[in-house]
């Protein structure tokens, strides 16, 4: 049974490997879901998609590949955002990530945003996401390494950089300018880097596991219960997709 699996920066392709046999392909932009579904997988995962510069994944065409009863998992970055608004349609979320998007503890696309490489150099992440952030910082208060009423200010800091330039050494710096206390900013600095936590990597790893599990149970995705509309701007992702090379020629070495 063929898995198609959208990753980039929140797991290195060789280390999802060695948890899942899936065909791994880039980061999804729009219209790459509807090409997945053209090639008729058994299960999607969406992990890493793009923000920017790319248009993002559709709604419409994970609501299709839904339609022709594919299974569809999201978690860790772009999929934790659109499972958080599709799982009432059947998209299935994994991992805590996923779960504080759906809850409304966290609202901003820029939690799970990060600059990266290409995928010459294997999509390797240059920014720290901020949910990564959080959770170390979180690690860091519960170790007794951060004091409780610094932990917030720090949180207010990473989250005032744009997020192509939230990395640790660049947090450090900012609050140091802001007159945080400095010894504070030793014992955090010290906790760094064994003391980080990459919520990221481990929900894309729940991730493989849930498709593993799926997978073993061999059991299609129960019908749609929504109807699809088709629209003008559908019809041009579709016309589009039909021009595209199959998917698997874009996988990952």
């Amino acid at each position: 049974m063929k898995i198609f699996v959208f990753l980039g920066p929140s797991l290195r392709a060789d280390l999802a490997r060695e948890e899942l046999d899936a065909v791994y392909l880039p980061p999804a932009g729009q219209g790459d879901v509807y090409r997945a579904v053209r090639e008729r997988p058994f299960a999607i995962g969406l992990i890493d998609g793009y923000f920017e510069r790319v248009p993002a994944v559709w709604h419409k065409e994970i609501l299709w590949a839904l339609q022709q009863r594919i299974h569809v998992f999201g978690a860790a970055s772009m999929g934790a955002l659109r499972a958080a608004e599709l799982d009432r349609f059947g998209m299935r979320g994994v991992g805590a990530i996923y779960q504080a998007f759906r809850s409304g503890e966290l609202t901003d696309d820029d939690e799970v945003a990060v600059a990266h490489e290409d995928a010459s150099a294997g999509f390797r992440a240059t920014s720290e996401a901020m949910v990564n952030i959080r959770a170390t910082l979180l690690a860091a208060e519960e170790a007794g390494v951060l004091p409780p009423e610094a932990h917030g200010g720090l949180v207010q800091v990473a989250k005032s950089l744009f997020y192509p330039e939230r990395t640790y050494p660049a947090i450090l710096k900012r609050a140091r300018d802001a007159g945080v206390d400095p010894h504070v900013l030793s014992a955090l600095e010290g906790f760094l880097p064994a003391g980080r936590v990459n919520r990221k990597q481990q929900d894309a790893r729940l991730l493989l596991g849930a498709l593993a599990e799926c997978r073993a149970q061999g059991e299609p995705p129960p019908p749609a219960s929504f109807p699809f509309f088709h629209t003008e701007a559908w019809d041009q992702v579709v016309d589009w997709g039909k021009e595209q090379p199959p998917l698997g020629a874009s996988r990952m070495p």
